[in-house]
C-alpha cells in the first residue's frame, strides 16, 4: 500500500530555499516577499478577547458557540450583503487551508469524479484532489467567466467547482456580472460551487463580490459555499480562524464528519473571532496599512522595470519583466529581496512572480531603495 503523501506533488517551497539563503546574505538583511502572511499586531480587542477566554477547560463543539454563530451570521449579512442567513447556513473551520485540502475528501469525492479550480491558483486545491484520488483539472477564469460560461469545462463528472475571487495570485477580481453567469452554469450542470473569498475585505482598484450577494445568487444559496477567513482582515493567521456560508445542505454533512474527526476551533480562538468580526475599525486601519505598502512596491517595481497585471485586490502584486519567473526571482534575490516564482501558482505564471505586500513598513522601504 502506497503511503498518502505519495499522492502529493513536490512541496513547491522548498525550490525556493536556494534563491531565500542568497537574499539573506544581503548586507541589510533579506526583505522576504514570498510570503502573505502578517507581521503586524493582533488588534487589542481581539487579544483581550482570546484572554479573557483563556479559561477553557472543557471542550469546545465543532459548530461553536451561539455567540460565534451569530457574530458570523451577522458579518456575512453586513459586509457580504447576504440575506437570511441563520446559524445552519455557517460553519466554523480551523482555518481555511485546512478545508481546502480535505474538502473533496470529506464531500465524498474519489475516482471518476473530478475538482476543477483556476489555472492560476492556490496549490492546495490540486492538493485537496490529490488526496481523494479524484481527478483534477483547471479553467481558464477569463473564458470561463465570458459570456460562454463553461465552454472550456466539460460538466460530466465535475463535482466541485473552485472559484477564488480576489485571486492568490493575480489579484483578479470577478465582477457581479461574471459571478451571476458561472452560478447559473454550475447550477444548470449540477456543480457544487466551493468560492474561496479569503481576500474579499482587500479590494483596491475593484470591489470584491460574494457568491452570497442575491444578485449573484438569485436569493438562493442552493449550491453555493463561501469561504472566508481571518487570517489576512484581523491578522489571525497564527489563531486559526476561518468559516463557511452557504448551502446548508452541504454544511450539515460536513458538520456531522468534521465532529467525528474532532476539527473543532479552540474555545479562546472561537471568543477572539466574535470579536474580531464586531469590529470593522481594526480593518480599516489593516487597510490602510497595506494600501501604504502597496503603492510603495507597485511604483519601486514599475521603476524597476516590471508591469503589474490584474492586482486589483488581494495582498500581493502579480509582475512580470517578460522573463521566466526563477530568472526574476534570482535578480531579486541578488538585491536581497524574496519573491514568490508565478509557476507555483501553475505553468501559466511561468513569466510572473507574486510579491507580497505583508512585510513590515520598515522592510518595504528596504526594498524600496534596493530597487531604485
Amino acid at each position: 500500500m502506497s503511503a498518502v503523501s505519495d499522492r502529493l506533488p513536490t512541496f513547491p517551497w522548498d525550490k525556493l530555499e536556494p534563491y531565500k539563503k542568497t537574499a539573506a546574505a544581503h548586507p541589510d538583511g533579506i526583505v522576504d516577499l514570498s510570503v502573505g502572511t502578517p507581521v503586524d499586531p493582533v488588534p487589542e480587542l481581539i487579544q483581550k478577547a482570546l484572554i479573557d477566554a483563556a479559561d477553557s477547560p472543557g471542550y469546545p463543539t465543532v459548530w461553536g458557540t451561539p455567540a460565534l454563530r451569530d457574530a458570523i451570521t451577522g458579518w456575512v449579512e453586513r459586509r457580504l450583503g447576504a440575506r437570511g442567513v441563520t446559524h445552519r447556513h455557517v460553519l466554523p473551520i480551523v482555518g481555511s487551508k485546512e478545508l481546502v485540502a480535505w474538502l473533496p475528501t470529506q464531500l465524498g469525492l474519489g475516482p471518476g469524479d473530478r475538482v476543477a479550480y483556476p489555472r492560476l491558483a492556490y496549490p492546495t486545491y490540486e492538493v485537496g484532489a490529490r488526496l481523494a484520488r479524484a481527478g483534477y483539472e483547471v479553467y481558464d477564469t477569463e473564458t470561463f467567466a465570458a459570456g460562454a460560461a463553461g465552454a472550456d469545462l466539460d460538466p460530466r463528472g465535475l463535482k466541485l467547482l473552485w472559484l477564488n475571487s480576489p485571486s492568490n495570485p493575480t489579484g483578479r477580481v470577478l465582477s457581479k456580472q461574471e459571478l451571476t453567469r458561472i452560478v447559473a452554469w454550475a447550477r444548470e450542470h449540477g456543480v457544487l460551487v466551493f468560492s474561496d473569498e479569503c481576500y474579499l475585505e482587500l479590494g483596491w482598484e475593484a470591489e470584491p463580490v460574494s457568491v452570497l450577494h442575491p444578485d449573484v445568487n438569485g436569493g438562493s444559496y442552493d449550491g453555493l459555499v463561501a469561504v472566508h477567513s481571518l487570517s489576512k482582515r484581523s491578522n489571525l493567521a497564527g489563531y486559526r480562524a476561518a468559516f463557511l456560508a452557504g448551502d446548508p445542505a452541504v454544511l450539515a454533512p460536513l458538520l456531522e464528519i468534521r465532529k467525528h474527526g474532532g476539527m473543532m476551533t479552540s474555545a479562546p480562538t472561537q471568543a477572539a473571532v466574535v470579536a474580531a468580526l464586531g469590529d470593522d475599525e481594526h480593518v480599516r486601519v489593516q487597510r490602510e496599512r497595506y494600501a501604504a505598502r502597496r503603492a510603495a512596491l507597485r511604483t519601486a517595481l514599475e521603476g524597476h522595470g516590471f508591469r503589474i497585471e490584474h492586482s486589483e485586490a488581494s495582498l500581493y502584486l502579480w509582475a512580470t519583466r517578460d522573463e521566466s519567473c526563477w530568472s526574476t526571482v534570482a535578480h531579486l534575490a541578488e538585491r536581497g529581496v524574496l519573491v514568490a516564482p508565478g509557476d507555483f501558482y501553475g505553468e501559466a505564471g511561468a513569466r510572473h512572480v507574486r510579491v507580497a505586500f505583508t512585510a513590515t513598513d520598515e522592510r518595504v522601504r528596504a526594498a524600496v531603495e534596493r530597487l531604485a
